[in-house]
């Protein structure tokens, strides 16, 4: 529901004065025949619709502010100013600022904010969409150019809410309230945009690059340490048995000459290799 505004301040009574009171019952007059349908007098009832309220002044001085609905006027000693009190939606003219590494950028932006005060928007300030529309554009030339081009990207909210904090006073004084100033679009020129596109597919070829030299530094330590292993003696003779094994299946007379070694262990790891050939030649020929 919108929020009530109606209020009436005194004021010095004009009636005393011939040509005040005259008009007060001239204007009462007219107005009383105006309130009858059918009659093409002027009518004395305003409509004030939802969403404004109206501004009363009398003799050019104002006295009283009434909510929505309908209300009644003196036809020639008082006039009505509608106010609008719901949240308005300003665009901000894009600008073109520098920042603070030098770089050019053009800046679309929108401020949301509504009115708490009609009497100070409607009689304080000659217009106040204008004023915070340069109000705006002033502070965030400031803002924007106090940071460098990575900074305005990453952190638009938090130097949104600056720029709000900072106009927040003087609109108070004049009579409205900023919900929220919002940058939607940070415009780099075509040269600005090949330099930062070209700087990223440098950095990801670098890392491309860096992740493959690992790669391959990490299959060279794998390789060495399989060669270490395949250089055993206990590796040498599983190899051994296992081409052992491949040529006792193929048919023909075969030559096999067994490594030799004086260790015992060895010897007796090679007698069982033996053992294993010829079982398997056994079985070949059977």
């Amino acid at each position: 529901m919108q929020p009530s505004y109606a209020a009436e301040y005194p004021i010095a009574d004009n009636s005393h004065t011939f040509y005040g009171g005259m008009l007060n019952c001239l204007g009462s007059c007219v107005g009383f025949i105006g309130s009858i349908p059918v009659c093409p007098c002027p009518s004395p009832y305003k409509k004030i619709e939802q969403g404004h309220v109206g501004l009363i002044t009398q003799f050019g001085k104002f006295y009283k502010i009434v909510d929505p609905g309908l209300i009644k006027v003196n036809l020639f000693t008082e006039h009505v100013h509608k106010v609008d009190v719901k949240i308005q939606i300003t665009e901000i003219p894009h600008q073109y600022i520098m920042t603070k590494d030098n770089v050019y950028v053009e800046i679309f932006s929108v401020i949301y904010w509504h009115v708490v005060d009609p009497y100070q928007t409607m009689f304080g300030i000659a217009n106040v969409r204008k004023a915070l529309i340069e109000r705006t554009q002033t502070t965030l030339r400031q803002t924007l150019g106090a940071r460098i081009l990575q900074d305005c990207i990453e952190n638009r909210d938090a130097i949104a809410f600056e720029i709000k904090e900072t106009i927040d006073e003087p609109a108070n004084r004049w009579g409205v309230k900023v919900e929220s100033i919002l940058i939607k679009d940070i415009v780099f020129s075509k040269e600005l945009q090949e330099s930062l596109s070209t700087a990223a597919q440098q950095k990801r070829i670098g890392e491309s690059k860096v992740i493959a030299a690992q790669a391959e530094v990490d299959a060279a330590k794998l390789m060495k340490q399989a060669a270490e292993l395949l250089n055993s003696p206990a590796a040498m003779q599983i190899r051994y048995l296992e081409t052992m094994s491949s040529m006792s299946k193929a048919s023909g007379t075969k030559v096999i000459f067994m490594p030799y070694s004086t260790n015992d262990c060895s010897n007796k790891n090679l007698d069982l290799i033996k053992a294993s050939v010829y079982e398997q030649i056994a079985d070949q020929k059977n």
